[in-house]
């Protein structure tokens, strides 16, 4: 968690804050996705977290993939942006939010793939046939639906 939204946690508690994010799907070769389960819900998703104070997106995105997955993105490609009721979220921790989720593509890339411990168990690619919305985060899913639907090869 940023250390912005830790601070405003301590003044709000669980109230819901509008959060700014940023996000990176990355996308293989082969045209596979790298998702990470998480850790706090057990669900599938790609690298993303909040933008700190006077962060640039494209940076706070970057950030949160070499954190969460240890790679650094070469290029990045706009792809959408998630916001609105579908990306209203309560954490385990019944912290709220609502999110305003900046998103990516990658396919340009280097490092070596290292799930962060504290947010990420197991880090994995999967094929576009693989990937069940159910099995995927609840604020991120029609992110992944908008992308299965028009990349349906991820091409």
């Amino acid at each position: 968690m940023s250390n912005y939204i830790m601070d405003l946690r301590k003044i709000v508690g669980h109230r819901t804050l509008i959060q700014c994010a940023a996000s990176i799907i990355i996308i293989n070769e082969k045209n596979q996705l790298l998702l990470g389960r998480r850790t706090d819900n057990h669900l599938w998703g790609y690298s993303g977290g909040a933008v700190e104070i006077d962060e640039k997106v494209e940076d706070a995105a970057k950030r949160e993939l070499l954190e969460e997955f240890g790679l650094i993105a070469d290029k990045l490609d706009f792809f959408m942006i998630n916001s609105g009721p579908e990306s209203h979220y309560i954490y385990p921790n019944q912290d709220e939010v609502s999110n305003v989720e900046i998103i990516y593509t990658c396919r340009e890339y280097h490092g070596e793939i290292k799930a962060q411990a504290e947010e990420i168990e197991e880090i994995r690619f999967f094929d576009i046939d693989e990937i069940d919305l159910n099995m995927i985060s609840p604020p991120i899913r029609k992110v992944l639906e908008k992308l299965l639907e028009d990349y349906p090869s991820c091409k």
